[in-house]
């Protein structure tokens, strides 16, 4: 699918007539893909990297357009049938800045374009470029809150009832910030290439500052997302340890309960053998002095038990 936007007072608008300034193509099928390699002369190599999600970011330079790739957030997507729970995976963007117009090439319908005031009057399609790369920064510092806020809200479900599903969303959720953490990572090696080549990329002065201001935030978000993976891991080492540690309790707890069943049963299966025993069995007192040896069997278990601190 193809659309078309204008840039009017530092916003992308929809367009119907030709030739726009900005061209996004989302999931291109085939005949698109072949207009682009073939009429644009973009790499075909590096379109197809743009739909891969699996792809690093990189920076490439044409004859006639700079092409880059770099990784953003996805949609969050529901998986695991009864035991649902959310994912957070990323996806490729490639970016393809020509004289004239800028190409961009993204597998899902996403926004990645903020808006708001432009830098200089003079509001060029590196500049789009730059807030799309901004906005995708953004874009993961806002899943990574919203993902420290449900481990938050999963760690308080743990608390009061261990069920699996539960402990399968954490595992979940710390597969994704590793993918996040790899993916801003990925896109920093990428800005660091944009910073050193900025006089071949053609940025301005005010663009380059720009460029740094984005470097730096995008430095701080893989920060942020390292902690929240470092903290999440360690809670759940934490969270096993707890578990196992709950089950060493309910077994000795079981045990010892067993132990107390078996001990006073034990003593009654003695005299109630079918031999001959020191108390008579028509004797008045004979059923109460077995129940009473009994529960004497049980206590001295118990003082034991006690003394040893079992």
């Amino acid at each position: 699918m193809r659309r078309s936007y204008g840039i009017e007072n530092g916003l992308l608008v929809e367009k119907e007539t030709e030739p726009a300034p900005v061209i996004v193509y989302i999931s291109p099928d085939e005949a698109e893909r072949r207009g682009l390699i073939e009429y644009d002369e973009l790499d075909e190599h590096t379109l197809l990297s743009s739909l891969d999600p699996d792809e690093l970011a990189r920076l490439e330079f044409e004859p006639e357009h700079v092409a880059m790739i770099f990784k953003r957030p996805c949609n969050q997507t529901i998986t695991g049938g009864e035991n649902a729970h959310l994912e957070f995976k990323v996806a490729s963007v490639g970016l393809f800045l020509f004289q004239e117009k800028l190409i961009v090439v993204q597998s899902q319908d996403m926004p990645i374009y903020p808006g708001g005031r432009p830098v200089n009057r003079d509001f060029s399609l590196r500049e789009v470029l730059l807030r799309m790369l901004y906005r995708t920064i953004m874009h993961f510092l806002e899943h990574l809150k919203a993902i420290n806020m449900m481990v938050d809200a999963i760690e308080k479900e743990i608390n009061r009832s261990s069920e699996n599903r539960h402990l399968i969303s954490l595992f979940a959720l710390e597969k994704s910030l590793v993918y996040y953490v790899n993916a801003i990572n990925s896109n920093n090696a990428l800005l660091q290439k944009m910073r050193n080549n900025v006089g071949k990329m053609g940025f301005s002065p005010e663009e380059t500052d720009v460029l740094d201001d984005i470097i730096i935030e995008n430095t701080q978000c893989g920060r942020q997302a390292e902690i929240y993976t470092n903290i999440l891991a360690g809670m759940m080492d934490a969270r096993a340890s707890i578990v196992s540690n709950n089950l060493n309790v309910l077994m000795k707890t079981l045990t010892m309960i067993t132990i107390c069943l078996q001990v006073p049963t034990m003593v009654v299966s003695i005299f109630s053998m079918n031999v001959d025993l020191p108390i008579p069995s028509h004797n008045n007192w004979a059923f109460w002095f077995v129940m009473g040896l009994s529960v004497m069997a049980l206590l001295g278990f118990m003082g034991i038990w006690r003394w040893r601190k079992w």
